[in-house]
């Protein structure tokens, strides 16, 4: 979908108001200060010193100069994703959580930060039921019931001390400054706030932060959030802390547990059960990545409660015995190939991947090559499986459901499309993929009263129900539990070394689109940016396979695909990936997208064009 705008004042510019005052007439009135025209995105740049790829230029500008002020790339990543909270409220922020995914230059180590959100400790499995009956999906979303402890503050706090060489302080100045002075409003950013209008009225913080004047926000104009400006300024002179044990911690409980609807509001918004003792508890999780190999490369991924690392990972395998360069695989072999790789994998997860500390979680079975090779002889050439699709069991021998009979199948439930990725890498050769989310396009829509940030409904990613009743749900809900991920940060290393990092938002989207990103460029031979630009399909164990405009209006390519059995349906516009690439001469190049979301913004220290 092409969006006509590029967001963002630079917060390193400051505006100036001139004000004339006569001798002996009244002052006039002060002119408005005139933002400065917002800066040209640019979705490929490459050169020395590190590189950083986000969705936002004013993002990806502090982390930059966080780089070119010694900082690494753990450093320049927090400093990125603090922005994203000030000019992409409605995918990321300290209400919600994410992944972080890390490789360490000096030990050639890739390390993982699970700051998943968490559910209350009163959590059950009849927290989205009322009267034995799921509820709606948006009445469960537009509530406090949906918001789950966040752990992007405390994933900040555990990478910055692992890796990190700056303070926080440091770190959250630029977005700080960002969110007092203002960003310049695209087309993009009216859409998804036209879009939750409705339910943003509803909560008066939120109307009040995002509504200016009760009206949406106009293109061009400039938006100022003072109350995330003294928020970061508090974390960054008391620490994370704060928000899991002090004034804002008692804000957030408040918040969740007596949502603060305006009293003309017509909408029913359930109450959460957060307490102070759920943020007081909450833990981020180092562990480690998972990793398999494909094309002789390492590919390290995201372990459970994500799925990303163990889908991801487990397609790969599928597709390795295929030789899917341009050569030998036309791109309707190529689709089909991916499609079906991508169907077996989304049955596969859902009925194994949950939460590791409340579920059995077969990782190895699943990433072995074993159990691909056993679901791989489904794949045929000549015809499509039929979704949903039974899963295979990775604890026995030859991958039990593979080829034989096939057992009891699940659909895949939905999840929210809405997230954020960055990417970034410094001149030592460090190097972090790092989704981070607050879940639905707005989150749940409520804002946290005089803090300035919109809280997460992260809770809506558990099983409302059992899929189906036959079989186990690994993602219930339960006391504690992190639901199910999608989010699937990247690294690929070649002989120990950085080759790629990326990762994408979109919800289960996010799984096909970080590996068809994968294989377009590793297989298919397209520079990484064109790989990101590439128009995309998502197979996710259903009964359609979803594709972007460039693919639907591909008229004879269709007609080859739904020859075999394909069944398509229009998605206009799926993820908004970004990543970084080690090139041959030493240079770090950044990559985003072209158009989707309005445009990604890819940045080095100093570009250098050879």
């Amino acid at each position: 979908m092409r969006r006509s705008t590029v967001r963002v004042l630079s917060f390193w510019a400051v505006a100036a108001v001139v004000v004339s005052v006569g001798a002996t007439t009244p002052p006039a009135a002060p002119a408005p200060a005139a933002s400065p025209p917002p800066p040209v995105k640019t979705p490929v740049a490459a050169g020395y010193g590190g590189a950083v790829a986000s969705v936002d230029a004013d993002a990806s500008a502090a982390g930059i100069e966080v780089l070119r002020r010694g900082g690494n790339a753990v450093d320049a990543a927090v400093a990125t994703a603090a922005a994203l909270g000030v000019t992409e409220p409605y995918s990321a922020g300290i209400g919600g959580g994410g992944y972080f995914v890390h490789y360490d230059a000096r030990s050639r180590t890739v390390r993982t930060v699970d700051g998943r959100e968490t559910a209350p400790l009163s959590a059950d499995r009849s927290l989205f039921l009322e009267d034995g009956k799921p509820l709606a999906f948006d009445q469960a979303m537009t509530s406090g019931l949906s918001v789950g402890t966040p752990g992007t503050p405390a994933t900040w706090d555990a990478v910055l001390d692992a890796w990190g060489t700056k303070p926080l302080r440091t770190l959250l100045a630029p977005a700080e400054k960002l969110a007092r002075d203002g960003f310049t409003v695209d087309a993009t950013f009216r859409s998804q706030t036209a879009a939750n209008e409705a339910r943003f009225r509803d909560f008066p913080a939120t109307a009040e932060l995002f509504l200016p004047g009760g009206k949406l926000p106009v293109v061009g104009s400039r938006l100022t959030n003072p109350d995330l400006a003294r928020t970061y300024e508090k974390l960054g002179r008391e620490g994370v802390g704060e928000l899991y044990r002090g004034d804002i911690a008692r804000d957030i409980v408040r918040t969740v547990r007596r949502p603060p609807v305006d009293p003309g509001a017509t909408r029913v918004v359930r109450a959460g059960d957060l307490t102070a003792k759920d943020l007081r508890t909450y833990r981020t999780l180092k562990q480690a990545p998972t990793r398999v190999t494909y094309q002789g490369l390492d590919v390290y991924g995201m372990a459970p409660s994500s799925s990303g690392g163990t889908t991801v990972g487990e397609a790969l395998n599928i597709l390795e015995r295929t030789d899917l360069s341009p050569d030998a695989a036309t791109r309707s072999r190529y689709l089909h190939r991916f499609i079906e790789a991508s169907r077996i994998a989304f049955a596969d997860r859902g009925r194994w991947v949950g939460d590791p500390a409340f579920e059995d979680v077969p990782v190895k079975g699943l990433l072995s090559q074993r159990f691909a090779d056993a679901r791989e002889c489904l794949v045929r050439d000549d015809a499509v499986l039929v979704s949903p699709l039974a899963p295979g069991d990775p604890r026995e021998p030859g991958g039990g459901g593979g080829c034989g009979p096939a057992g009891t199948a699940a659909p895949t439930t939905y999840e929210g499309e809405n997230t954020t990725h960055l990417t970034t890498a410094d001149k030592w050769g460090n190097v972090v993929a790092y989704t981070l989310t607050i879940e639905s396009t707005g989150g749940s829509g409520i804002t946290v009263p005089g803090r300035g940030f919109l809280l997460n409904n992260e809770l809506t990613d558990f099983s409302f129900a059992p899929a189906n009743p036959a079989v186990h749900d690994p993602n219930l809900p339960g006391p504690g539990k992190r639901p199910r991920s999608s989010m699937s940060p990247t690294i690929v290393l070649e002989d120990g070394r950085p080759l790629l990092a990326l990762g994408s938002p979109g919800g289960a989207t996010i799984i096909t689109t970080v590996l068809q990103t994968l294989t377009g460029h590793l297989d298919r031979g397209l520079p990484l940016v064109d790989a990101i630009a590439a128009p995309r399909a998502s197979q996710r164990n259903a009964a359609t396979t979803e594709l972007e405009p460039g693919l639907w209006n591909d008229r004879p390519l269709r007609d080859e695909l739904e020859a075999l059995g394909h069944v398509f349906k229009l998605n206009p516009e799926i993820g908004a990936a970004t990543g970084v690439q080690r090139l041959p001469d030493g240079r770090w190049l950044a990559a985003a997208e072209r158009e989707r979301r309005g445009g990604g913004s890819a940045m080095v220290v100093r570009p250098a064009t050879r």
